[in-house]
């Protein structure tokens, strides 16, 4: 190619403007971490929209199968060496994809069951050694409760119902004699493993044998009877592998974590032999509307007497959460989490495996995205928990270790525990997450309808999702949102599945009942990912005060005709009004700042500090002091009950102290409920300050 002549001194001009126009560029360039490939991705909506697009099209429900295929080979409860071969079978899969990967170990206080036997001797004199566990099954742990204390018991047995307080008063009302006996309860009524044995203890009885009604009568539902979460051993605190501070195993701190007495499940069809040969009074009538059994008639005590005896031994066991890391380009400094626990008391097709494939997954393809460009604004953290069964031991070691990042840098926890149970979308949430949670939803198609979202499909059959609040400490997101204040969301397809925490929860049961073609792991999966893919690239994030607003007020209206005026609401209705003025402000800075496409540097700091201001305010609902008798639990809105017996699901603290306090005169019972009515109110405040921004 032949260039064109051009004289000295018109090449030095030339060179001399090219100069300059470099160095101004440079000067003047907008500050950014974002790197040049990532330049579209800052604001452009429709950029975003397209991975969206590619994400919810990758799914696979061939790939989600052969996940859960791997991980249920064997039963693999934590702290025992098939529990480590899911542990490398996900690490590799996430290294395999070209993530980011790493493990941390804790050791920690396990309990697993050595011996244990029920004999029934009947009055007619024969005696009958009742099953323990399902039979036909190796391998599989015996069905036991863990940290339940080592004994025996003989003694007549006693239908104790749910074992709540109302139970016993119904009881006592019928003359019935308890102190000494085995008592059986049934699970149900919101109350923990942990509630039942204690408050059976409390009123003198001997042992305690559990089961579950539903359509697997030879199920036996395993579980855990400690209270509260974390290791046992390091109530609060992270004590590292090794070398770190613990409790002595006779400390009286231990203690109170532990029954008092022993405890045993058993299955519906052991519980029905004992129960159908009692004699005593006559089942109260509202007990008996809502049996599942007809087999059932009297309450007890006795005749026929049981011979109950459990020995178990606790020990200090090394335990593995697995972390895979996408970095985010222009915020690494702000997390989205994705957590579900990997271990299982059996197969754990349902509980917790289901979730793990569906983890997988979204990982598959947010790898897929990262090859073809894409890189999220902010950093994604996928967290594969173990011990979770035990009392959400991992994630909950992992959040005391990571608790002043956690508050200063964490915007959302996801969790996906049960992923697939059977039909019907749920999911538990904080308040700001409901409109997001709308959003994603209509965007998912619903496996079990034709060409609708499942929005839609819930739409039709509820009028809209039916978002439950994260009160309860059945799954990981507890930590995060009760101890550290990280708003939170979790999903799940049915509820209530038959199998749970038995040897019955396998693969075969998932491809024959719970989820055949897989579809549904495919729905759950494309809402995981999508929420993750809005909360790490939306410039604002997408939260909405207002929401929660609407539901304090609902909580303060509730709470009102529940008191019947006894106690002053007055404080948070007036904190109630400050929060919602605070929603108000900052909704309309999000609208404005929406719309403002400016990419300056002054412009993405006013963003960064209205995300802030977003992502803070849930921490304004913790309180240094705890729940009263539940210290570790932070949250005065979502939080558990003492003993799980209000109907009322929300202000902990206020609800522990009417129900606490029964014993007390008039007045010492107003003073205590009004003290945690202002704990509440200034709880309320402070997330209305951190909504504005400012000191006050």
């Amino acid at each position: 190619m032949v260039f064109p002549s051009i004289s000295s001194f018109s090449f030095l001009f030339i060179l001399a403007f090219f100069l300059l126009l470099t160095l101004y560029t440079t000067l003047h360039r907008p500050t950014t971490t974002a790197t040049p490939s990532n330049k579209l991705h800052q604001d452009d909506r429709p950029h975003s929209l397209h991975y969206q697009n590619i994400f919810l099209s990758s799914a696979s429900n061939y790939t989600l199968a052969t996940y859960l295929r791997h991980l249920t080979l064997q039963p693999h409860l934590a702290g025992t060496p098939p529990s480590l071969q899911t542990t490398l079978y996900v690490k590799s899969h996430f290294e395999a994809l070209g993530l980011e990967t790493h493990v941390s170990n804790h050791t920690v206080l396990l309990s697993y069951p050595s011996f244990s036997s029920l004999t029934a001797h009947f009055s007619n004199g024969s005696s009958l050694d009742l099953p323990l566990s399902e039979p036909g099954f190796s391998g599989v742990v015996k069905a036991y409760h863990a940290y339940s204390p080592s004994g025996s018991a003989l003694g007549q047995p006693v239908f104790l119902n749910y074992g709540r307080e109302q139970d016993y008063i119904a009881l006592r009302g019928l003359g019935v004699q308890f102190k000494g006996c085995i008592g059986i309860v049934r699970r149900g009524a919101g109350l923990s493993r942990n509630a039942v044995v204690e408050k059976a203890a409390a009123h003198g009885v001997a042992a305690v044998l559990m089961y579950t009604e539903g359509e697997k009568f030879a199920g036996v539902e395993r579980g855990t009877v400690m209270k509260g979460l974390g290791d046992p051993l390091s109530p609060g605190w992270w004590a590292g592998v090794q070398g770190g501070e613990r409790l002595r195993l006779n400390d009286s701190q231990l203690n109170e974590r532990f029954p008092a007495i022993p405890s045993m499940p058993v299955s519906a069809d052991t519980a029905e032999i004992i129960l159908s040969s009692m004699e005593g009074a006559p089942l109260p009538q509202e007990w008996r509307e809502n049996l599942k059994s007809n087999k059932i008639g009297r309450v007890g005590p006795g005749p026929v007497l049981l011979n109950f005896t459990y020995l178990g031994e606790k020990k200090m066991e090394t335990i593995h959460n697995i972390f895979a890391v996408i970095r985010g380009s222009e915020e690494p400094d702000r997390f989205i989490i994705l957590g579900n626990h990997r271990d299982a008391w059996t197969y754990g097709a349902v509980d917790p495996n289901s979730g793990t494939s569906a983890l997988l997954e979204v990982g598959r393809r947010f790898a897929l995205l990262m090859r073809l460009g894409w890189s999220p604004r902010r950093t994604i953290v996928f967290g594969s928990w173990d011990a979770e069964e035990f009392g959400m031991i991992g994630s909950t070691e992992w959040v005391e270790k990571n608790l002043v990042s956690l508050g200063s840098k964490a915007i959302a926890y996801l969790n996906v525990d049960c992923a697939v149970q059977g039909p019907g979308f749920f999911a538990g949430a904080t308040p700001q997450l409901d409109d997001l949670l709308f959003e994603v939803t209509k965007k998912v198609k619903d496996p079990d309808s034709e060409n609708i979202s499942i929005f839609e499909t819930c739409k039709v059959t509820n009028k809209a999702i039916n978002i439950q609040r994260l009160s309860g400490v059945d799954s990981d997101f507890a930590p995060f949102l009760q101890h550290a204040g990280v708003p939170s969301i979790d999903l799940y397809y049915g509820r209530d599945f038959p199998v749970y925490h038995t040897a019955f929860d396998s693969y075969d049961w998932m491809v024959n009942f719970g989820d055949p073609l897989f579809q549904r792991h495919v729905a759950v999966s494309g809402v995981w990912g999508l929420l993750a893919l809005r909360l790490a690239d939306d410039p604002i994030l997408p939260f909405n005060y207002l929401s929660y607003v609407a539901q304090l007020q609902e909580y303060r209206n509730t709470l009102s005709n529940f008191l019947e005026g006894d106690i002053s609401l007055n404080p948070i209705t007036l904190a109630i009004q400050d929060f919602k003025a605070a929603a108000d402000e900052i909704a309309e800075q999000v609208k404005k700042l929406s719309e403002d496409e400016r990419m300056d540097e002054f412009s993405v700091l006013k963003k960064r500090m209205l995300n802030d201001r977003l992502m803070f305010a849930e921490r304004g609902f913790l309180d240094a002091e705890g729940l009263q008798g539940l210290r570790w639990f932070k949250h005065l809105i979502y939080g558990p009950q003492i003993d799980g017996g209000s109907e009322l699901n929300f202000l902990p603290g206020v609800v522990g102290a009417i129900s606490r306090n029964t014993g007390m005169n008039k007045g010492e019972r107003q003073e205590a409920i009004q003290h945690e009515v202002w704990r509440v109110a200034r709880a309320i405040e402070r997330a209305a300050c951190a909504l504005k921004g400012s000191l006050t």
